[in-house]
This record gives structure tokens, C-alpha cells and sequence, in this order.
């Protein structure tokens, strides 16, 4: 044990660079890791707790005022109902933010649906006027206990007590209401009424939906959600951070043990002779693989013990979404597993890789058997020591033939003795073309032995294809924010106005404003889907003669009459594709539209059927538009342009910035880069292992290339060309499988977000052009010291190492 801890202490203390690498790749392995199960559970809990300390409801209905939801409590699957509680659509303003809300008469907290208090108290009769606002409606109105609220167009003021969280369906601006709670005084003219059903099994929240709207009938029916939307919606980004991080923290884990696996493997074959010694001494083959074995695990476990205590002691301190989640995920029941399991996980993966190249260790013999001296392409049997290819007449190898004669061939330098191997055609051809020999010799080495040059660049190949897909993954973020009308997003604010403006007056006042291009008059409601058990975004955007310009993934444009574009999350609900005809309810009304197109939505996750307001006015002539979408002109600030519209329309119009969905993914270009950076620490490794490969290899050709007349400086280039050929074949390779891999996997997010396929963009030619070139001149900069050391060795010390 002695001698191997002493042969081990030996080896880090030459190889601390190649230590410190593994042990920092292995720390940003672990943590990116530590990181995705703090966002997967932060993503999933929070709801979840809210959900379980209120009692919440798995279903809840949003009927007109006549309707008679006493029904309701007896149907089966039904275990409680929470109301019926009277609702009014207001809109409410605070410190200059207005927002429209849904408000919710109750007498008493109620037991299902029972919204947990974080600050301030629930309803009191003694404040009749007294409201609880929903916690994230509250940060967006920037209001808080003991504040006053407005209701513009009256003279209503409401108090706020209280702030709670609710586990229905969130906030968003110009999508979904928030919530307030009020006493029944507090609603004085309902427009209708809300029911909350909580289910027996929520696997038939279907089921019950289908009775439900059966027994109070659909023309009653205004909208439904449900418990799977909601918690849809509060995972959101969280859950797509967990996936990103998840995804290349496993890819990083199998780059960092194939980089492991590979420098054990350049180490056993520069290091025969080492090891012949220590069986020859007394090792057994089981203590030699101990040696390579231990030592790899002590790195890997000194980087994850790093990493778990780094993120525990400081994860929660992270700026922004990330901290949050790492705080959360520390109070929660798993966390402790999950501390323990991914870095030992890791750890032993490692040590899985490193296991089979250390077993090829301990089958070194004990006496070296003698290796072949390849010249440059020409080989030799082992077993006979004849040459491989000799024409007639040359002499036999050992017996006059020597590793010079094949270079003076070649360069047309006298022969001192016949041939004992031959260049590739290419490589011959090449240097007829009189291209410099070292750069000739150069690429000739990198890709002599194909098994072992493919492995490398194999290995090389991994952490860059990772790289180019998270670039792309940068690129898609930035053209949500750069382009956003090409992923749906083709306006900049949403206006809705109330009852004092009519529809000319409305679009008068927004078309005088100089930067508005463009305003299109629409309406939103919610329509029942076929089989009424759910309900969808039907919108009625633009007109025949001003079209709205919807982005289109596939198909075409809605033109005709009953002609409609719908997002994916649409056409996977309905099981649908584009060409077919879907029917829809809205009220008591069907709506029957031919779905032409489908379009990229990133809202109400694709859950949106869109055509003309023209169509809807066909099935309802008296519809009056409740919303306006505008364009802006290019470089307009829409903050100014909706101070402007608000302070015109006299609290007649409540204009907010269209949501951008890339708005809830900032903190994803930090833990991009961040993985970058790991993967550029993994290829660094990998290209220092392929360096140190390629200079002991060359130290049986150093005695040739200097018997011919090469300097050091040609023999120094002639490893350097060898290197950046590999690192150039293995940034060609990740170019070309990544681009691919990386439009398939945004595409499939895209997919199964409901936003559609399309969505995805690479990077540009010269960033791929700058990744490639950093590539290369780094792997050509980092052989660069060691070749010129090899190149200068004493000529005993070439003997010794050729011996």
C-alpha cells in the first residue's frame, strides 16, 4: 500500500494540470446536476403545496348567473364543491398599474379551495369594503396590506387586507385575470358565478367536466380549468431550466468519463515500460488497476463533494430564479436524497470509465514485448519483422532498413537504405503539390491509426456538439427578443377598451398615434372543445381587408370565410391536424371553422384557434371587439407608446406590453454559459490527453525526422498540424451532428410547450466560423509547448524513450 500511494503521490505531482481539470469538471458536472433537480422540484412543489394546504379544487366552472350549479355537488366522481360564489370582471388600478380582475364574492373562507394567507388577514365584515388580492396579481400592482386600490370609470375604492396564494390558474397580463377575493357586498352586479369541484380521482377530471357541462348545459358554460392547466402553467420556465440543466449536465457526466476513459488509456500506452516495472517489482495486476482506479475516484469525489457543499452553502444565494429555486428545494422532504445521490451517481460513473481503462493496465506483462516502429504510415509485423508492403528486392527489416530511408524517399534525399513503409497516396500527391512537409507529415500522424484517431476525435467530438446545441439554444432565446414576429409574436401591446369608447372612437384614438403601424380590433373568448371537457382560446383578430399576420409554421393563411390557424397545443387536444374541420361551442352557439394553418402560439400554451373577426361576426352580427392589438414602427419604445394611449384614452383603454415568453428564460443564459464553460473544460482536458498521446508517439519518430534534415521547429509543427487536424475533424463533426440535434430538440420543447415546432434557430456562419477557429488555434497553441520541449530532447533521452 505503501508503494502505491508513493507511485500514485508520484503521478498527480506529474499531472497536476490534468488533476485540476478533472477535479473542476467534475465540480461543474455535479453542480449543473445539484441545479436541475432544485428547479425540477422548485417547478413541481410550490404548486403542489399550494394545492394541499388549501383543499384545493381540481375543476373549476365559470357559469352564467341563472344557472343552477346545485346539480353539481351530486354528480359522480364529485367529492366537495367550493361556492358557488358570485363573479365581476373590473379592472383595478394601483401606484399607475391597472389589471383586469376577476372579483369573487365570499362569505366565509371557504373549506375547498381555501386560499392560503401570506400577508396581512382574510375577510372581516368590518371591513366591507376589504379585498384579498392573489400574491402574484399583488406584485403586479405593486400593492400590499393597508393599501388602497381604485376601480377606474367609478368612484369605488377597495382596501386591501390581505394577500394569499391560489393554486388556479396565475396571473397574466391581457390573458388571465387575477384573482380578489371580496364579501358578497363588495360584488353589487354579478355577471356570473364560479364553482369549484374537487374530485374523488383526479385521473376523471374529464369525465366530470363531460357531465358537468351536460347537466347545466354548454350554452351556460364559460369557461373551465383545471388543475393540470394550472400546474402546467406554474411549472412553466422552472421545469424547462430543470430540463436544460438536466440534459447537459448528463451529457457533460458521459464527455467528462469518455475524456477520463481516454486520458487512462494515452497514459497506459505511454507508460509500458513504467508499468512492466512495477509488475516486475512484485504489483499484481489488481493493485495496478487499483493505482489508476482510486486515483480517478479521488478526483472525481473531492469535485462532487466541492459541488454539493458549494450549492448548499451558497445556492440559494444565487441572484434571481435559480436562488429561489435552490431554497425552496432545500426545505423540501428529498432534498437530502437528492444531496447524496447525484454526486455519488456521478462519481461512480466515473469510476465505471475509468474501470475499464485502468483493466487494460493491469494486463501490461511484465517484460515489454517489443513494439513496432511505424515510419510515419509504414509498419512492421511484430511477429516476424518483416516489412508490410516491401516490394521485390528490397531488403528484409532489421537488416539495413531503417525509419530515415522512408523520409529521404520521399523528399528525394539520397537513400541511405531501402524502404520499410509508404505514405498514403493523398499524402504523396500533397507533397508533389511542394506543400510544406511538416504540415503533410502533420495530417498524415493525426489520422495514421484510424481506431485510435476516430476515438479521439470521438471523444472531442461530444463537448463540442454539446456546445453548438447550446449556442443554439442562446440563438433561440435572442430571436424571441430580436425577432419576436417570427415566433408569434407580431404586436407589441394589447389595448382593451371599456364601455365609454365605441369601436370608431377606439381605433381613432389609437391610430393617431405616430408610432402605432398598425391596429388590429379582435376579440377572445373561451369555446367549449368537442366532447365539452375543456375549454379553448377561440380569438377573431383583423379583418378581410386588414389581416392579422400570424406566423405560420404550416399550411397557409386563413382567407375565406370559416377559415381558421391554430397552435399546436390546439391540434394534439383535439387530435387533429391542419385540412381538418373542427366544431367548437361558444355559449349556447356552435362554431364550425376549417383549419388552414397552423400557426406558432406561445400563449395559453397553443391552446388558441384564431380567424378573422369578420367570421365570428358572420355567427354573431352584433359582436363588438373587446381588445386591440398594435403594431409598433420599428425602434418605437412601447413604454412610452402605452403612457401615451393611457393618458389619450382618459382610463378608458388598460394597455399592457404583449408577454414575451423569453421574458421568463433570462437566468437560462447564465446557466448556458455556464455549461459552456464546463464542456470547454471537458474538450480542454480531452485535447491535453490527445496532446500528450501524440508527442510520446512522435518520440520514436524523433530520430528520423532529425536523421533527414527536419529542424525542431518543423518537427515541433509537424505535432501542432497533427493536433489542429484533430480538433478540426472533430469541430467539423460536432457542426454537423449538432446543428441537427439541436433544431430537433428546441423543436420538441416547442412541441410539448404547445407553442409548435419552428421555433428554433441556429447560430450564424461566423459564430460557428469563430467556434471552429478558437477550437483549433487553442488544440494548436496548447501543443505547441510541449512539441518544441520534445522536439529539443537530448539525443541520449531520444534513445532512452525509443528503447
Amino acid at each position: 500500500m505503501r508503494a502505491t500511494l508513493r507511485w500514485a503521490h508520484s503521478d498527480l505531482r506529474t499531472h497536476r494540470g490534468e488533476a485540476l481539470f478533472l477535479v473542476l469538471a467534475t465540480a461543474g458536472i455535479v453542480a449543473s446536476l445539484l441545479l436541475a433537480t432544485a428547479l425540477f422540484g422548485y417547478a413541481t412543489n410550490p404548486w403542489q403545496r399550494v394545492f394541499t394546504q388549501s383543499h384545493g379544487a381540481h375543476v373549476w366552472l365559470h357559469t352564467d348567473a341563472a344557472a343552477d350549479t346545485g346539480k353539481l355537488a351530486g354528480l359522480d366522481g364529485v367529492d366537495s364543491v367550493a361556492g358557488p360564489y358570485p363573479t365581476a370582471d373590473v379592472t383595478v388600478s394601483s401606484r399607475g398599474s391597472r389589471a383586469a380582475v376577476e372579483l369573487r364574492g365570499t362569505q366565509e373562507r371557504p373549506s375547498v379551495g381555501s386560499p392560503p394567507v401570506v400577508s396581512g388577514r382574510w375577510l372581516d365584515p368590518s371591513t366591507p369594503n376589504g379585498v384579498v388580492l392573489e400574491s402574484r396579481l399583488a406584485r403586479a400592482l405593486l400593492a400590499e396590506p393597508g393599501d388602497t386600490i381604485g376601480v377606474p370609470g367609478t368612484a369605488r375604492e377597495l382596501t386591501v387586507v390581505g394577500l394569499a396564494d391560489s393554486a388556479e390558474p396565475r396571473y397574466r397580463p391581457g390573458e388571465q385575470p387575477g384573482l380578489v377575493w371580496a364579501l358578497p357586498s363588495a360584488v353589487p352586479d354579478p355577471g356570473g358565478q364560479v364553482i369549484g369541484l374537487r374530485l374523488t380521482d383526479p385521473g376523471d377530471t374529464s369525465y366530470v367536466v363531460q357531465r358537468a357541462v351536460t347537466v347545466l348545459g354548454a350554452g351556460a358554460i364559460g369557461e373551465v380549468s383545471t388543475w393540470q392547466q394550472a400546474r402546467a402553467e406554474a411549472q412553466g420556465d422552472n421545469r424547462l431550466l430543470g430540463q436544460v440543466l438536466g440534459l447537459f449536465g448528463l451529457g457533460a457526466l458521459v464527455a467528462a468519463g469518455l475524456a477520463v476513459h481516454g486520458a487512462i488509456s494515452t497514459r497506459i500506452r505511454g507508460h509500458l515500460r513504467d508499468l512492466s516495472v512495477l509488475k516486475a517489482i512484485g504489483f499484481t495486476p489488481g493493485q495496478v488497476v487499483r493505482v489508476f482506479l482510486l486515483q480517478h475516484l479521488a478526483y472525481a469525489l473531492l469535485g462532487a463533494v466541492a459541488a454539493a457543499a458549494l450549492a448548499e452553502v451558497l445556492g440559494s444565494r444565487i441572484p434571481g430564479r435559480l436562488g429561489d429555486a435552490v431554497g425552496v428545494w432545500q426545505g423540501l422532504p428529498g432534498h437530502t436524497v437528492a444531496l447524496i445521490v447525484v454526486p455519488v451517481g456521478a462519481v461512480l460513473f466515473i469510476g465505471a470509465t475509468t474501470g475499464l481503462a485502468a483493466w487494460r493496465a493491469g494486463r501490461v506483462p511484465p517484460v515489454p514485448v517489443p513494439r513496432p516502429t511505424a515510419a510515419l504510415g509504414g509498419r512492421l509485423t511484430g511477429a516476424t519483422g518483416r516489412s508490410r508492403g516491401r516490394a521485390p528486392g528490397e531488403a528484409e527489416a532489421g537488416h539495413g532498413a531503417r525509419p530515415a530511408s522512408v523520409l529521404r524517399r520521399v523528399f528525394r534525399l539520397p537513400p541511405a537504405a531501402p524502404r520499410t513503409g509508404q505514405l498514403s497516396g493523398m499524402a504523396r500527391r500533397a507533397l508533389g503539390l511542394r506543400i510544406p512537409p511538416a504540415l503533410v507529415l502533420g495530417w498524415h500522424k493525426a489520422f495514421t491509426r484510424r481506431p485510435r484517431s476516430l476515438a479521439t476525435v470521438a471523444r472531442l467530438t461530444l463537448p463540442l456538439l454539446l456546445i453548438v446545441v447550446a449556442m443554439s439554444a442562446w440563438t433561440t432565446i435572442d430571436r424571441f427578443h430580436s425577432e419576436p414576429e417570427q415566433i408569434g409574436l407580431p404586436t407589441t401591446l394589447s389595448v382593451r377598451a371599456d364601455a365609454g369608447l365605441n369601436e370608431r372612437q377606439t381605433r381613432t384614438l389609437l391610430e393617431r398615434d405616430p408610432q402605432v403601424a398598425a391596429a388590429y380590433p379582435g376579440v377572445e373568448t373561451a369555446a367549449l372543445v368537442p366532447g365539452q371537457t375543456a375549454t379553448i382560446a377561440l380569438r377573431g383578430l383583423g379583418t378581410q381587408q386588414d389581416p392579422y399576420p400570424y406566423t405560420l409554421a404550416e399550411g397557409r393563411a386563413a382567407r375565406g370565410a370559416d377559415e381558421a390557424v391554430a397552435g399546436q397545443g390546439l391540434l394534439d387536444l383535439l387530435d387533429v391536424r391542419v385540412g381538418d374541420w373542427v366544431r367548437m361551442t361558444v355559449g349556447d352557439q356552435p362554431q364550425i371553422l376549417h383549419i388552414v394553418g397552423r400557426s406558432i402560439e406561445p400563449e395559453n400554451a397553443g391552446r388558441v384557434i384564431s380567424t378573422s373577426l369578420d367570421t365570428l361576426r358572420a355567427n354573431d352580427p352584433g359582436l363588438r371587439p373587446t381588445l386591440y392589438e398594435l403594431r409598433l414602427d420599428p425602434g418605437a419604445d412601447p413604454g412610452e407608446v402605452a403612457d401615451r394611449l393611457a393618458t389619450a384614452g382618459r382610463g378608458h383603454l388598460d394597455v399592457h406590453t404583449v408577454a414575451n415568453p423569453a421574458d421568463g428564460l433570462s437566468p437560462l443564459r447564465a446557466v448556458v454559459a455556464g455549461l459552456i464553460a464546463v464542456l470547454a473544460l471537458i474538450g480542454l482536458i480531452e485535447l491535453l490527453t490527445a496532446i500528450g498521446g501524440t508527442v510520446r508517439e512522435g518520440e520514436r519518430d524523433l530520430l528520423a525526422l532529425k536523421a533527414i534534415g527536419l529542424s525542431p521547429r518543423q518537427i515541433t509543427a509537424i505535432t501542432v498540424t497533427a493536433t489542429g487536424c484533430t480538433a478540426l475533424a472533430a469541430v467539423l463533426a460536432a457542426t454537423a451532428l449538432g446543428l441537427p440535434l439541436a433544431h430537433w430538440l428546441i423543436d420538441a420543447q416547442g412541441r410539448s410547450s404547445g407553442i409548435g415546432a419552428g421555433i428554433a434557430q441556429g447560430p450564424s456562419a461566423l459564430l460557428m466560423l469563430l467556434l471552429g477557429a478558437a477550437a483549433v488555434l487553442c488544440a494548436a497553441a496548447l501543443a505547441a509547448v510541449p512539441a518544441a520541449r520534445a522536439a529539443r530532447r537530448r539525443l541520449a533521452d531520444t534513445l532512452s524513450a525509443v528503447a
